[in-house]
């Protein structure tokens, strides 16, 4: 199954033949208090320098939020799309959980937007559906719902039925959702990345749906975050992640490994195009 998402001169395809797709998450305030106070004083140059930084490091979606206190999101997030837009050529995926402001981003969007995100919960559906519909946008599908995120593998994959069956009756094409199946802290939940994994499989073999997640969530609260990320972040590529949201500069190397012993990669071009350019980087900076 194809999800395709473009800008207003490019056109990205996810599917689990091709290569996995990285949505960069850098252009999101939280936790980042410069990043917040510019823009709660309007000032949209990161949005800017983050935007060029993500997609040279291999980021193909560019994940925008700007939800933080302080800060009008209606009036400020269909400002830093228009930035983005005009910064490079990945297409966006707008994400807030004001449906207000989405539409006001989706208004001067240029392409096929992506949309972050609905849930399983009554009021989610009820809000955002029509907005994709009315837009022709693709969507992330959250498997919470109206009790919350759930823990084991077959309610994840029940959430999942969920949001495609509401999307199947307002005639968005199943080929426009995405499901992020949502892992939970394992410092916190021991099994949530076997849980996830297991949904993911499932919901791969059942669905067919393209699939994502934050890659560091899993992290939360252990020592080297770093080694749990990059290892998780295979697994769940195999399991059937097409497109996961990340930091491209610190993801790019293993999910070119991943995508390179899954057959993703001919003639291991681009990993060892990859390997080549830290080289030279390395050899510059010594």
């Amino acid at each position: 199954m194809e999800t395709k998402v473009s800008s207003q001169t490019r056109e990205v395809i996810i599917s689990y033949e091709r290569p996995t797709v990285i949505i960069g998450e850098r252009i999101n305030p939280t936790g980042r208090k410069k990043f917040t106070e510019a823009l709660q004083a309007g000032d949209l140059s990161i949005v800017e320098r983050d935007a060029r930084q993500q997609v040279e490091a291999g980021a193909v979606i560019l994940d925008c939020n700007v939800s933080a206190q302080g800060v009008d999101d209606v009036k400020i997030l269909p400002e830093a799309v228009k930035v983005i837009m005009n910064t490079v050529d990945a297409p966006i995926c707008i994400d807030s959980s004001n449906p207000d402001a989405m539409e006001a981003a989706l208004k001067v969007y240029k392409g096929k937007a992506l949309v972050n995100s609905v849930s399983g919960e009554t009021r989610s559906l009820e809000r955002i559906l029509p907005l994709v519909k009315e837009y022709g946008t693709a969507v992330i599908g959250m498997v919470q719902d109206d009790e919350g995120i759930p823990k084991d593998a077959e309610k994840r994959v029940a959430v999942a039925y969920k949001i495609c069956e509401a999307a199947d009756k307002m005639g968005i094409p199943r080929e426009d959702i995405i499901i992020d199946v949502m892992a939970y802290a394992i410092g916190a939940e021991a099994r949530s990345g076997r849980n996830v994994l297991d949904a993911m499989h499932q919901i791969r073999q059942e669905l067919g749906v393209n699939m994502t997640m934050g890659t560091s969530n899993i992290s939360f609260g252990m020592p080297d975050r770093a080694l749990l990320n990059t290892t998780w972040l295979a697994m769940s590529i195999e399991a059937g992640g097409t497109a996961l949201i990340a930091n491209a500069d610190q993801v790019m190397p293993s999910v070119l490994a991943a995508d390179l012993v899954l057959g993703r990669d001919r003639f291991a071009r681009r990993y060892i195009e990859s390997y080549r350019k830290r080289e030279q980087s390395a050899q510059q900076t010594k």
